[in-house]
């Protein structure tokens, strides 16, 4: 039996609720799935959704210590060059730290990364080799770094 490759809720501890929620909802301008005074839920894709916990709620929950930011990243992945710019302009402008301005990647694509008020980094990323089935499966090809768009 083999076990399903899933992953459903990815949950970032925050150290201010209210300052998260208006970064992700005002700033991004993503709409909560569920908007609680003590946990925020955004529909991410089919099947997954992010939340935003505070961060001494998470430790108390998972029952060890929790720390801000993040020693990995969160990616979306959009359909343009330009869709990159839009995505970090509007992250940087709602308070991100812009880590890497939006660039041509060594891999053939354009991506730029930015860290959200806690510190979780996020990489917004055009790639030409990436494409989602109506099932939801992912197909990922290599792209031949000289032949990007920018």
């Amino acid at each position: 039996m083999t076990t399903q490759q899933q992953l459903s809720l990815v949950t970032l501890g925050v150290a201010d609720l209210a300052v998260s929620r208006r970064f992700y909802s005002e700033g991004l301008g993503w709409s909560p799935l569920l908007d609680l005074d003590e946990v925020v839920f955004y529909q991410m894709g089919a099947g997954l959704a992010l939340a935003l916990f505070p961060l001494a709620d998470l430790a108390a929950d998972v029952g060890s210590p929790a720390t801000a930011g993040t020693p990995f990243t969160l990616a979306r992945n959009v359909e343009s060059p330009a869709e990159v710019d839009e995505a970090m302009a509007r992250a940087g402008a709602a308070g991100a730290e812009v880590l890497k301005p939006a660039q041509r990647a060594a891999f053939g694509g354009y991506h730029g990364y930015f860290a959200d008020p806690d510190g979780h980094r996020w990489e917004i990323c055009h790639n030409p080799g990436w494409s989602v089935a109506e099932d939801g499966t992912v197909s990922l090809t290599a792209v031949d770094p000289d032949a990007g768009s920018r």
